[in-house]
This record gives structure tokens, sequence and C-alpha cells, in this order.
């Protein structure tokens, strides 16, 4: 049987009870890619019987799922959100639809591999070319990132990119200087266990989770270019392309603020705290996602 005849056949099944969960804040939730979404999901006889819009709406949770038999849920939202719903879904036997929905997609992106598209994704499970994994996650005592941990004073741009988001000039402004005085004068963090890195420290480390463990970048400014190219890097989320080095791929390791100050820490991009000294892990996902890309 050919690829259509194939994807045609399991269109005609019956199709699992599914949800919608989107975030008109989230960065590709315009009402327009909204329209467009449903009409693909019908496309490929993936309907929906509700639509929950957060965060004018509560998250479901596992006990509300099981309630209403909804057997699938299909998440069109940025980092943060998709870290909020995996939580409060945490434990349930169904499965988890991850779609790219914000602005770095960073989850979809492991799930389904870099910058493929709803469409794309939607084919794929149409067809068959998926199974649910439990991919690892970057743990600490504030909660559990999916996407990734950025550990240091550098997290203060985050707001510069809330106010960008929100056409906020003042609240740029302001925040962008507050941000330069953060990241240049701000309380440093360092690698302590291992020990591994500069001994004063980074504005910024980077924790990214994959199926190999922790991969640990340090971010570095020594001079006015790269302070200039990190701080553009770090408002456009791409914090790679700034400059910085590569510090280990851990299952476990102890970050230190080098003045014993709390530690700041972005989890899939939302503000958290920590005490002077923490320790982060592996652990598995809680609930089923669906993957379609080969890393998997």
């Amino acid at each position: 049987m050919g690829t259509a005849g194939a994807i045609r056949r399991l269109i005609d099944m019956a199709p699992l009870k599914s949800w919608l969960i989107v975030n008109s804040r989230s960065g590709s939730n315009s009402e327009a890619a909204l329209v467009a979404l449903e009409r693909s999901l019908a496309a490929y006889a993936m309907p929906t019987a509700e639509t929950i819009a957060f965060p004018a709406e509560e998250l479901p949770t596992r006990t509300v799922l099981e309630s209403a038999d909804v057997a699938r849920l299909i998440v069109f939202t940025g980092d943060g959100t998709l870290n909020a719903v995996i939580e409060a879904v945490a434990g349930w036997s169904g499965e988890v639809l991850v779609l790219p929905g914000g602005t770095m997609n960073l989850l979809s992106a492991r799930l389904h591999g870099p910058d493929t598209d709803y469409d794309a994704i939607l084919e794929r499970i149409a067809r068959g070319a998926f199974r649910p994994v439990r991919p690892k996650m970057a743990c600490c005592s504030a909660g559990r990132a999916h996407a990734g941990v950025l550990v240091g004073p550098g997290t203060a741009w985050a707001e510069v990119r809330e106010a960008m988001r929100d056409f906020d000039v003042a609240g740029l402004a302001q925040g962008t200087s507050e941000a330069l005085a953060e990241t240049t004068g701000g309380s440093r963090v360092k690698m302590v266990e291992p020990a591994i890195g500069h001994d004063d420290g980074y504005p910024l480390i980077e924790l990214t989770p994959s199926h190999r463990g922790i991969q640990v970048d340090g971010f570095r400014i020594e001079s006015a270019g790269e302070f200039l190219q990190q701080s553009w890097a770090l408002l456009r989320r791409s914090f790679r392309k700034g400059p910085h080095e590569r510090l280990g791929l851990l299952d476990r390791l102890v970050i230190e603020n080098c003045a014993g100050e709390p530690i700041e820490v972005l989890i899939d991009g939302e503000p958290a705290k920590l005490g002077s000294r923490a320790e982060f892990t592996v652990e598995d996902c809680p609930v089923d996602l669906l993957a379609t890309a080969h890393g998997f």
C-alpha cells in the first residue's frame, strides 16, 4: 500500500478523544495560526473535543483528563507553558502531542527535529510514524526543565524579552538598563561538582537535557564586542550563537554562586530562585510524549 493509502487507512480509524491547549501569549498563537491549526487537525482526522486557552483557563490535571476519558493532549504553546502542562498531568496514562506554538520551540525540536512545522508532524502521526517517549529532564529543587535551564545573573534578560513581546517601550528601556548592570556586575556562578571551568565563574550557565545527560555550556563576556554579541543572543534566546564554552555532559552537577548569594534561574523560560549552592540532576519525563524524530 502506498503512503497516501496508508494515511487514508489510519485517518478512517476512529480518532482518539483529544483536547487542545493553546496560549495567546506564545510566539505562534495568533488567531490566524489557530484557525489554520484546527483546519490541519481536521484534515488529519484529529479533531479536538475541547480547546483550553491558557492562562485565561486553568490547565487540566491528570484527574480531570481521566474523568473526561481524554486519551491525547495536543499542546500548541511555547516551552514555558509546555512545562506547566506536563507538570499538571504528571502520572497520566494518556499521551501528549507537542506542536511548535512558541518562539523557540526547543522541546518540539527535541521530539520532532529542528524547524519541523506542525503539518509535517501531524502527517507523521497520521501514518503512524511516531513512538511514545519519556525524554530526560534537567531537575533542581525549583522544578524540572524539558527544554533547558539558564543559571546566573544573565537570566535578567528574560524580562527584556517579555517587554519586547508586549511592545512595552518604557519597560524595554528600563529592563535593558537593569539587565546590562546585572549581567556585568551581578554575582557570577561556577561549577563546583565537578569543578570545571573558570574559578571566577560565568554570568550565565546553560543546562540542556538530552538522552545522553545534561549538556553544560558556560557563557563569558571578556570584551565589549562579546558583551554586545551575547546580549543580542540572549534577547533572541539563541544562546549558543554568543561566545561560550562546553563544560561537560553530566548526569549530576552542583553550581555555586561565587558571592554566596541566591542563584537566579530560568526553568524552560520561567524565573525561579535557588539557594547559593544548587544541585542539578536528570530524570525521566513523568508522562508519555509523542516523538517523530530519529533522535528517539
